[in-house]
C-alpha cells in the first residue's frame, strides 16, 4: 500500500510547482525546485493532462480576457494591446518568474500535450513580451551549443594529435585511437549522406526524396525570384550556386545575363537531371559534380571570385552553413560582391526561424559581413503538402537575407 501513497505525494508535489509557477510566487518557488527530493528534474516537471511545465504553467497565467485582447493583432500574436495596468502587472509578474525559472535550468523549448513551447504559447495569447524572452534564450542555447561543438572539435584535434605523437612507431594504434569520432546526425527525419544515397523524384512543381521529404519546391519560386535580382542586378556579372534542386534559382540567374555562372550540386540524380535539360550547354555555365565542401577550396586555389553567390543545399546542419559563410565565402567572394542564402532554418515553427535568423545574423557579423533582411509575405499553402512527408514551412513571412562585407 506504501507505493499508490508516494505516488500520489510526488504527483501533489507536481502540482505544487506548477501552482506557484502559474501564481508566479517565485519565493515558493525557489525551495520546491531546489531542495524537493521527491520529484526528480522539478523545474521541469510536466502536468500529465496538458503536458504543461513551470514555464507554461507562468505563460499561461498571463492570458488576457477577451475583452482585453487586441483585435487588431492576427492570433494575439504582435501586441498587448489595450490592457489595463492589472494586466500590465500580472505580465511583469510572469517576466519575472519566466527569468528565474529559465535561470535555474527550465528547459526554454519543451514541448506540452498541444505541441507548443513556452514562446509558442506567449505568441498565442499575444504576450510579447515574454515570446521576446523565450527567443533570446533560444538564442543563448544555440550559440552556447555551437562554442561547445566547436571547442569539442578542438578538443577532438588535439586528442587526435596527442594519439598520434604517443604512437608514432605503431601506425595501427595511432589510427584506432585518433579519429573515427561518431557523427552527429542533425534531427531524425533526414541526414545529407541519406539524401544524396537517396532515389529522387522529379515533378513539375516539387522534387522530393525517398522517403518524402521535400528538397524543393515550386511555391519558392517568388522568394528565388527576389533572391536571383538583388544578387544579380545587372548583366555581366559572376556568381556561384550552390545546390540545384529544380533550377528555379539558377533559372533566375540566367535571365540576368551573367558572365559566368557556376553549379555545384552533390546529388548524382540532380547532376544528370540537369545535364537531360541541357544546363551544361547555357552560357557561360560550368557544372562542378560534388559536395561543396571538396569543391569550394579547389576554387580558391584555382584563383576564381564572383560577384555573387547562393547557398541553398538540403539536409545540412547549421554547423555546415557557418563553415561556408565563415571560411569559403571569405575566399570566393568579390570585395564589392553580395552572398545570400535560402532562409529556411527552423521555419516548421515561428520561434525557431525567429531564433535561427538572430543567431545565423549574429555570426555572419562576426565573420566580417553585414546582412539587410526583406520581408516577404509567404501565401497559405494550402495543399502544397499533400503527399510530402511534413511540412518544412509554417511561418508566416519569410526573411530574405543579403549579405556583404562591411564597410
Amino acid at each position: 500500500m506504501a507505493e499508490p501513497s508516494i505516488e500520489i505525494d510526488v504527483d501533489l508535489d507536481v502540482q505544487e510547482i506548477l501552482l506557484a509557477a502559474s501564481q508566479h510566487d517565485i519565493a515558493k518557488l525557489r525551495p520546491l525546485i531546489r531542495s524537493n527530493e521527491k520529484v526528480a528534474d522539478p523545474i521541469n516537471v510536466k502536468d500529465p493532462e496538458t503536458g504543461y511545465t513551470p514555464l507554461h504553467a507562468a505563460v499561461a497565467a498571463c492570458e488576457p480576457d477577451e475583452e482585453e485582447k487586441d483585435d487588431s493583432a492576427p492570433n494575439g500574436a504582435e501586441v498587448n494591446g489595450g490592457q489595463g495596468s492589472e494586466h500590465a502587472q500580472l505580465v511583469q509578474s510572469g517576466v519575472e518568474t519566466v527569468r528565474f525559472l529559465l535561470l535555474e535550468g527550465a528547459i526554454w523549448n519543451d514541448l506540452d500535450n498541444n505541441n507548443e513551447t513556452p514562446g509558442c504559447l506567449a505568441r498565442r495569447i499575444g504576450v510579447i513580451e515574454l515570446y521576446e524572452i523565450f527567443v533570446d534564450a533560444g538564442v543563448r542555447a544555440e550559440m552556447l551549443l555551437n562554442r561547445l561543438d566547436e571547442y569539442e572539435a578542438l578538443s577532438d584535434d588535439e586528442e587526435e594529435e596527442e594519439g598520434e605523437e604517443e604512437n608514432e612507431e605503431d601506425e595501427t594504434a595511432a589510427q584506432e585511437e585518433g579519429d573515427e569520432a561518431p557523427e552527429l546526425v542533425e534531427g531524425p527525419d533526414v541526414t545529407n549522406n541519406r539524401y544524396l544515397e537517396s532515389n529522387l523524384t522529379f515533378q513539375n512543381d516539387r522534387l522530393l526524396d525517398q522517403d518524402q521529404n521535400g528538397v524543393m519546391m515550386a511555391w519558392e519560386t517568388e522568394i528565388m525570384a527576389k533572391s536571383a535580382k538583388k544578387l544579380l542586378p545587372t548583366p555581366g556579372l559572376r556568381v556561384l550556386n550552390i545546390g540545384h534542386g529544380m533550377g528555379i534559382v539558377d533559372g533566375f540567374f540566367q535571365e540576368q545575363a551573367p558572365a559566368a555562372h557556376h553549379i555545384v550540386e552533390a546529388h548524382p540524380e540532380v547532376v544528370a537531371e540537369m545535364k537531360r535539360r541541357g544546363w551544361h550547354e547555357k552560357p557561360g555555365v560550368t557544372i562542378h559534380e560534388g559536395k561543396w565542401q571538396d569543391i569550394l577550396p579547389a576554387l580558391v586555389v584555382e584563383g576564381h571570385t564572383f560577384d555573387a553567390i547562393y547557398y541553398d543545399t538540403f539536409a545540412e546542419s547549421y554547423a555546415d552553413f557557418r563553415q561556408f559563410f565563415s571560411e569559403e565565402v571569405i575566399g570566393l567572394l568579390e570585395q564589392e560582391g553580395k552572398w545570400g542564402f535560402f532562409n529556411g532554418m527552423g521555419a516548421d515553427r515561428q520561434i525557431s526561424y525567429d531564433v535561427y535568423q538572430k543567431v545565423a545574423e549574429m555570426e555572419i557579423f562576426e565573420a566580417g559581413f553585414d546582412v539587410e533582411w526583406e520581408e516577404i509575405k509567404v501565401p497559405k499553402l494550402v495543399g502544397e503538402w499533400n503527399g510530402v512527408r511534413r511540412p518544412y514551412w509554417v511561418v508566416d513571412s519569410y526573411r530574405l537575407p543579403l549579405c556583404k562585407y562591411m564597410d
